[in-house]
This record gives C-alpha cells, sequence and structure tokens, in this order.
C-alpha cells in the first residue's frame, strides 16, 4: 500500500509535505524581488508604469546605445536603506556595484548592473508568528540591481518579440540564509516580507504586476546531517 500524502493541515503544522522528504528535513531559503516604488528607472529617467504599450518607455541607456552613462536613481537607494532599517540590517556606508554578465535577447548590455561584495544592505532579520510560535529568518543581504526585459512569446507565429519598457527598473533583491524548516514557515515568511515593503512604502506589492516575485531555494537532508 503506498504512504498516505500529508493533508493540508498537517502542512500548516510543519510537518513534512509529502512522502518523498519523508525522514528528510526540509531546507528552505528565498531569493525575493521587490520592485521599488520609483517613478523612473534606476538609472534613468525613462517611467517604470506599468502596462504601456511595449517598447515606449525604454531610453537610449536602458537600450544601450552606444555613448550612453548610467546615472543612479537617489530615490531607489533611499529605499533600500528604508527597508534596512525596518529590519535591523546593517547599512553600508559605502557600497559598489558590478556587473553580471550573461547572454539574453531581452537584456540589450550583455550585463545586468547589480551588486555583489559591498550590497547597501547587510544583515537583518524578518519575524512572524507561525500559529503561537515566533520563528525569525535571517537576512544575508538585500542589493540593489535593474531588472530585465521581458521576452513575449504569445501572437508571435514561431518567434519571439522583445518589450523592453521594464529593463532598468529598480530591483531590491533580498536574499535569506536557509532557516525555513517547512512550506508553511516559508509562506508565513512571504507574508509578512510582503506586508513589511507595502506598509514602509518601497514596493506596492502587486504580483499580479510582478512587483513582489519570490524564489525558493530547496533543499532535504537527514535530520543532523
Amino acid at each position: 500500500m503506498s504512504e498516505p500524502v500529508n493533508t493540508f493541515e498537517e502542512q500548516q503544522q510543519g510537518r513534512p509535505t509529502g512522502p518523498l522528504v519523508r525522514g528528510y528535513e526540509v531546507i528552505i531559503g528565498f531569493e525575493t524581488h521587490a520592485q521599488l516604488s520609483t517613478a523612473s528607472k534606476i538609472f534613468s529617467r525613462a517611467s517604470t508604469a506599468f502596462g504601456a504599450e511595449p517598447n515606449t518607455q525604454a531610453c537610449a541607456v536602458d537600450l544601450a546605445l552606444p555613448g550612453t552613462l548610467p546615472v543612479m536613481n537617489k530615490g531607489a537607494v533611499e529605499r533600500a536603506i528604508k527597508l534596512g532599517l525596518a529590519l535591523g540590517s546593517t547599512i553600508a556606508p559605502r557600497s559598489v556595484f558590478a556587473r553580471k554578465n550573461y547572454f539574453y535577447p531581452d537584456l540589450p548590455k550583455g550585463y545586468q548592473i547589480s551588486q555583489f561584495e559591498i550590497p547597501v544592505v547587510q544583515g537583518g532579520t524578518v519575524s512572524f508568528f507561525l500559529g503561537e510560535e515566533q520563528k525569525s529568518v535571517r537576512l544575508v543581504r538585500a542589493h540593489l540591481e535593474e531588472d530585465a526585459g521581458k521576452s513575449l512569446h504569445e501572437d508571435f507565429i514561431g518567434q519571439s518579440g522583445i518589450d523592453l519598457n521594464r529593463a532598468g527598473t529598480p530591483l531590491l533583491e533580498i536574499v535569506t540564509e536557509p532557516d525555513m524548516r517547512s512550506t508553511a514557515e516559508a509562506v508565513a515568511y512571504a507574508r509578512e516580507l510582503h506586508k513589511i515593503v507595502t506598509w514602509i512604502g518601497i514596493c506596492d506589492g502587486n504580483m499580479q504586476e510582478g512587483s513582489f516575485r519570490c524564489d525558493a531555494n530547496v533543499s532535504v537532508r537527514k535530520p543532523g546531517d
């Protein structure tokens, strides 16, 4: 007889999430991209408004045309610092940007401007309640970066379209330690972080528009390994 799959209620109590992980401990970390609520992009004055016609909100900087140079959006830095203060993080007095090189059709420069060695926000904690128990998830960092454009595959017969309206939109990537041990903890963390970024006004949190996107890194191990 096959082993029964756990119910939703059992999952919410932090028990194993299915027969494939019985006997194993689930380890979960999150990388969350919060789109910052600035009126213009992180390195240009092009608009960040959602829903415009394709390629109508991409300027020379966003298109990576020769001779253009990026200029930092002060509002993006201020919003990153605001999150760091809300979460008890360390704010770097000096922060450095770097190039993340990769090729993709919706990345005109051939690299993404991001941060690695010295991010603007380091450390911090997100605390929340799971039932009656208080939990805390430690943050590694929160760093600024630019978003890429979009590849469009609908309404094109055997071809793909490129919309660069989103290219250069300011993002704050919030990276956690692998502190979560169940799907219930992961959901509770994501909801709490969503509450925080919307309450302090740095992100509108509209998930249907891609303003708040979560990537989960999941691994399993024998308890005690």
